[in-house]
C-alpha cells in the first residue's frame, strides 16, 4: 500500500487498535470505568498477535484508554514496539451510567437503543441514565485526535491508539472523511482489529478498516 505524502513532504499515520478479549466481555458486564477485568488468555494472545502484525512500524507513541483491558493490550504493544505509552481519558469507553458494573439485560437493551438513536436517527443527545451522550463523547475524543494531527503537521509520525469497540464505532465516522455510520456498523470492530488512517490536506482518511482496504 503506497504512503500518502502531504504537500509539505510529511506523512502521519494513526493506528486505532481495539483491546483484546477480557473477562468483562465473557461475563457481558459493563466495565467502562474503574480498573478491573483483565485480558483473558485468549485476549493476551490476541494482543501479542496484533503486536507482531505491527512489528515493522517505527511507532513514536502509543496512547491508551485507562480501562484495564486496554491498558494490558497497550502494554504488550509498547513492549513489542519499543514505544512510549501514555494513558488518556479521551480514549475511555463511553459511560453507561447506572448500568456500570452490571450484566443487566435491560442495560444491554438500552445500550443498543442508544446506539440506534445515534447511528440511525441522529439523536446525538440520547444517553443511558447517568451516562454520556454522543456529544459528550465527541467533546473529549475529537479534540484529542485533532491535537495529535496538529502536532504532527510538520513531521513524520506513526501513532498507535488502543481503545474500545463502542468508542470507535461512534467516533471514527466523525473523524474519518471516508467512513460513515452505516459502514462502521456493517463491518464492526473485532478484538485487536485495527483501523489505519492517514492525514491528507483536507482531513483524516481511513486506508484500512479491520482488514478492509478503502479507496480515498
Amino acid at each position: 500500500m503506497g504512503a500518502c505524502i502531504s504537500d509539505e513532504g510529511f506523512l502521519m499515520r494513526l493506528y486505532f487498535v481495539r483491546h483484546g478479549e477480557s473477562t468483562a466481555n465473557l461475563l457481558r458486564e459493563f466495565s467502562n470505568s474503574g480498573f478491573k477485568h483483565p485480558l483473558t488468555e485468549k485476549g493476551i494472545e490476541q494482543a501479542r498477535a496484533v503486536a507482531r502484525s505491527l512489528s515493522g512500524l517505527q511507532v513514536e507513541q502509543i496512547y491508551s484508554s485507562p480501562v484495564m483491558r486496554a491498558v494490558q493490550t497497550a502494554q504488550i504493544l509498547a513492549e513489542s514496539l519499543q514505544a512510549p505509552l501514555e494513558f488518556t481519558e479521551a480514549l475511555r469507553e463511553w459511560d453507561v451510567g447506572i448500568y456500570e458494573g452490571t450484566t443487566d439485560p435491560v442495560g444491554w437493551q438500552l445500550h443498543r437503543q442508544v446506539q440506534d438513536d445515534w447511528f440511525t436517527h441522529r439523536r446525538f443527545d440520547s444517553k443511558m441514565p447517568g451516562g454520556e451522550s454522543f456529544y459528550e463523547i465527541q467533546a473529549r475524543f475529537t479534540p484529542f485526535i485533532e491535537g495529535l494531527v496538529q502536532d504532527a503537521r510538520n513531521s513524520n509520525r506513526s501513532i498507535v491508539l488502543v481503545a474500545h469497540g463502542g468508542l470507535y464505532l461512534a467516533m471514527l465516522p466523525v473523524i474519518f472523511k471516508n467512513v460513515n455510520f452505516a459502514f462502521a456498523c456493517q463491518h464492526n470492530f473485532p478484538y485487536t482489529a485495527c483501523a489505519m488512517a492517514e492525514t491528507r490536506p483536507d482531513g483524516l482518511y481511513c486506508i484500512s478498516w479491520c482488514g478492509v482496504s478503502l479507496s480515498v
